[in-house]
């Protein structure tokens, strides 16, 4: 299999959809295995449009050139409540993917 499945993870705000459902906002992706690159992704914001919206933002961008793109492309497109917890849960993300490449590179 060429690919590996990461999870990052942060806190929502209160006053939120989302938050009814969930404590926490979770963003999921599918990211190749040999360049770091977003194949899919999905988040647990409560309409579908935001959870595709946040799969358009965050498709095709490569984890190894780092986050700063995905935090700046989201801060400028993303206008909505959630936009700190979807940064986190990037920043989540992208640390879980350092930790999979660090103990992957031992092997």
């Amino acid at each position: 299999m060429n690919t590996v499945f990461i999870a990052g993870h942060s806190r929502l705000p209160s006053g939120m959809a989302a938050k009814n459902l969930y404590e926490t906002l979770t963003i999921t992706a599918e990211i190749d295995k040999k360049y770091g690159v977003i194949i899919s992704a999905s988040c647990t914001l409560a309409t579908a449009h935001g959870r595709q919206f946040i799969e358009f933002l965050l498709r095709g961008h490569s984890l190894e050139d780092g986050i700063d793109q995905i935090i700046d492309e989201i801060s400028k497109h993303y206008l909505g409540k959630a936009g700190n917890a979807i940064i986190s849960a990037v920043k989540d993300l992208h640390k879980q993917y350092l930790h999979y490449k660090k103990e992957h590179n031992r092997e």
